[in-house]
């Protein structure tokens, strides 16, 4: 990783991230235009997809910059001292911007105003607790999968998330610079704005915990 360039990096955390949103939003959008009303279907066809393209951008971007695509997984690496701060701030940046980005890309595929706000009303302390559980549950599974199984990292995250999706009550968000793009746009996977910041807040409190939980639980195995 210390021989890519910081360009590089940041142009797969940008497009990595507005992938994974484009991704999340639109197949939200296809779910629920195809699932008739019934809106366990509609959750499972987001589900699904966002599983799967986790898998498959943290494989390509993995060795380029870490695939975070998350402020939150950044902030942890950055406490670890594994991120560099005036890096770490760069990739939180465009892990925002490319995921407003994916959020105006899935409108544009699917012929829906470009700009939008949520009406998704989420908040409470049983969503917020939930948010701090899938974050807090995302970053034992990377630490823990580049502690003893680096190779299946992607596969850890995509499965993790799928199951997240639907054993939390906010359908595990996990995520800022999701949760920030998802209150940009009034559909199935949307967010009303005035309710992100509890997510986010619950994300980051799980941020900056994990370090010192996970780093004392898989410093060893004695």
């Amino acid at each position: 990783m210390n021989a890519v360039s910081t360009s590089r990096q940041l142009v797969a955390e940008g497009i990595g991230t507005m992938t994974l949103l484009a991704t999340v939003i639109g197949s939200g959008i296809m779910a629920e235009r195809l699932a008739g009303g019934n809106v366990a279907v509609a959750l499972l066809g987001n589900t699904i997809p966002t599983g799967a393209i986790l898998y498959v951008l943290i494989t390509i971007f993995g060795p380029v910059s870490g695939a975070h695509f998350n402020p939150a997984v950044t902030v942890a690496f950055a406490i670890r001292r594994q991120v560099a701060a005036p890096r770490a701030l760069l990739f939180i940046l465009m892990q925002i911007a490319g995921g407003l980005c994916g959020a105006m890309l899935a409108h544009l595929m699917f012929e829906m105003p470009i700009l939008q706000l949520s009406q998704n009303a989420r908040t409470g302390g049983a969503q917020w607790l939930s948010e701090f559980v899938a974050t807090l549950g995302l970053l034992t599974v990377i630490f823990g999968g580049l502690r003893w199984r680096p190779e299946s990292v992607p596969m850890l995250v995509g499965l993790y998330i799928t199951a997240a999706y639907w054993f939390t009550a906010s359908t595990s968000f996990a995520n800022p610079a999701v949760t920030i793009a998802r209150s940009f746009t009034d559909s199935f996977s949307g967010i009303m704005p005035a309710h992100a910041p509890g997510f986010i807040l619950a994300q980051m409190a799980a941020a900056c915990i994990a370090p010192v939980i996970l780093g004392w639980m898989f410093a060893g195995t004695d």
